[in-house]
């Protein structure tokens, strides 16, 4: 393998610890793989996005790497090292000669733990997931918002860029390219003063810049980020929507739609973007396209290809409607919901509600964690389904699906949630879920780690209390979920007019 000027610094790299086990290279790095260490080299590039043309560029991005990445994984980044050439020419890390290139030290992971490689062997975890959400949410929380960079100008360059780089790497057909690139920039001007906005508000931060799965490792156990964009904090000072979009993008890329719609909603939960949804086509779809150039510049035509149908595919535009799904604890409201979500709207599908969400997040403690007696007084019930109706009429009226996962055994909260959605001016449907008690006991009891702290005393306190007349649609819910999910869909479809876009699987 030739890497040309730097050959001699690649094979000083592959003799440490013992001997590297592989080289990876990709379009601006050259990484050494030892058993224990990873020694990452930028190549002697410059491109109109990076400068690494020097031994002193690179050094001052290997120190940036190191630092901006010890923010996301500090027991995974080492710092970085100058090798050097010493008095009898041999190379060294860190010696008294003169430097001649420069290295990110890593400690080394089991390449089957890196996020791409789980999505395709199939072992990605709702748990894993819901995590990495949280560890992006809290990210973007702890940076300072950046009121210079970003909105739409910066948008605007980066999709002209984009186009430029799309042409250069032929990802795709001139016409095909030129078509994608004419949507983007026309969902970018209808987007122009939503971008604005969010900028105005402090929606621009630092952020990681390419969460790409191959981004994402399984690191002692916890999903954990690496290998942020470093290299220009014009490019990486984004809309944080922008930054999440790309692991949204990428799950949704390897077919895994439900954890698409986990992420999504997970990330939600911890910060409400609500006003940002109608962006998520546009920012899923560039960032499809631009990881189309990077592939088909690495000659990786056929990933280039995945890249670019799904930039085409992505700018489907939401439709906003409410679907609310009710029954007593022990129904599957959550199950049915789950299944049902990423199938309906565009990706990464609906935004999902959850009242029990609500009550823990007001109460400050973990989803899991299990709350008082007196966390479910009705002036706090009250309180819940209010901020529930609120939130979901302010997604619909944006043009985005809503599942609404409650009880609602009261005739006023199936008022009040069908009201939301006529304020919204959004298709609504009410589906009630039928299960005896004998089958929902069962279910209570087989809860493990769950969001709802429904116990036994409660599903017979349930059946004490008048419903009134149930008029939504009613579905015997001891079905499979995702039977219930299509009959849920099929029944939706003729009331939204397209808004469910994606067959559910294993459903009929």
């Amino acid at each position: 393998m030739d890497f040309g000027a730097q050959d001699e610094v690649v094979r000083f790299l592959a003799s440490l610890d013992g001997g590297a086990e592989r080289i990876v290279t990709t379009h601006i790095s050259i990484v050494a793989l030892s058993k224990t260490h990873a020694y990452k080299l930028k190549k002697a590039v410059r491109f109109p996005y990076l400068d690494f043309s020097t031994p002193a560029r690179r050094l001052d991005m290997c120190e940036r790497e190191a630092t901006l990445n010890k923010r996301f994984a500090p027991q995974l980044y080492l710092g970085s090292r100058r090798v050097t050439r010493e008095s009898n020419r041999r190379l060294a890390l860190d010696g008294a000669g003169e430097m001649v290139d420069a290295v990110v030290v890593m400690r080394r992971f089991a390449d089957d733990d890196l996020f791409d490689q789980i999505a395709k062997d199939d072992r990605l975890t709702r748990e894993m997931v819901e995590s990495l959400a949280r560890q992006i949410a809290k990210s973007h929380d702890d940076a300072a918002p950046d009121r210079t960079r970003g909105g739409a100008a910066a948008m605007r360059r980066i999709l002209d860029e984009t186009a430029l780089s799309l042409h250069k790497a032929a990802a795709a057909s001139a016409k095909r390219i030129d078509a994608l690139v004419a949507r983007l920039s026309q969902a970018l001007d209808t987007k122009s003063a939503l971008l604005d906005s969010r900028k105005a508000q402090g929606k621009v931060r630092r952020c990681h810049g390419d969460l790409t799965l191959r981004n994402i490792c399984l690191f002692e156990g916890a999903p954990t980020l690496f290998d942020c964009l470093e290299f220009d904090d014009e490019i990486a000072t984004i809309d944080v929507l922008y930054d999440v979009g790309f692991l949204l993008m990428d799950l949704w890329r390897v077919g895994a739609y439900d954890f698409s719609n986990v992420a999504f909603n997970r990330y939600l939960d911890a910060r409400d973007e609500t006003d940002g949804l109608p962006l998520l086509p546009f920012f899923m779809s560039l960032r499809a396209a631009i990881r189309a150039h990077v592939e088909a510049s690495q000659q990786n035509a056929e990933r280039a290809r995945l890249y670019f149908n799904l930039a085409e595919t992505l700018l489907t535009p939401a439709k906003g409607a409410i679907i609310a799904i009710g029954g007593l604890s022990g129904s599957g409201k959550s199950s049915i919901a789950a299944v049902l979500a990423p199938h309906i709207g565009c990706p990464p599908g609906a935004r999902v509600i959850n009242s029990d969400r609500i009550r823990k997040r007001l109460f400050g403690v973990a989803p899991t964690e299990r709350l008082p007696h007196e966390a479910y007084a009705s002036t706090v019930s009250a309180k819940v389904y209010a901020e529930m109706f609120d939130v979901a009429a302010r997604t619909a009226a944006l043009g985005w699906p809503v599942i609404v996962d409650a009880v609602f055994d009261r005739p006023e909260d199936r008022e009040a949630i069908q009201a939301a959605a006529e304020h919204a001016r959004a298709p609504f449907l009410g589906v009630w879920l039928d299960l005896d008690l004998a089958q929902r006991v069962a279910r209570v009891d087989a809860r493990v780690n769950d969001v709802s702290d429904a116990t036994r005393d409660v599903l017979h306190a349930q059946m004490e209390k008048a419903t009134g007349e149930i008029e939504w649609l009613k579905i015997d819910a001891s079905k499979d979920a995702a039977k219930v999910a299509t009959e849920i869909a099929a029944t939706f479809e003729s009331l939204s007019q397209g808004a469910v876009n994606y067959v559910i699987p294993d459903a009929r």
